[in-house]
């Protein structure tokens, strides 16, 4: 069972299938607007996106578009 706090997070892969977006045009955005937060454990490295990012990331995708 998920906790209260894994529910508030979605990892770059499922935020990318969200948005209707590739993972790395995800990541460009991400990175030009410093949404989304890195993990590091050992080798392995993870980014994170509140649902508030998602909107945010959303919200940016929309504007380049048009």
């Amino acid at each position: 069972m998920k906790t209260q706090e894994q529910l508030k997070y979605v990892t770059r892969r499922r935020a990318a299938v969200l948005l209707g977006l590739s993972e790395m045009e995800l990541s460009r955005i991400s990175s030009e607007s410093g949404l989304g937060h890195k993990e590091v454990a050992g080798e392995q490295e993870e980014t994170y996106f509140t649902y508030e990012e998602l909107r945010q990331i959303c919200m940016l995708a929309v504007h380049q578009v048009h």
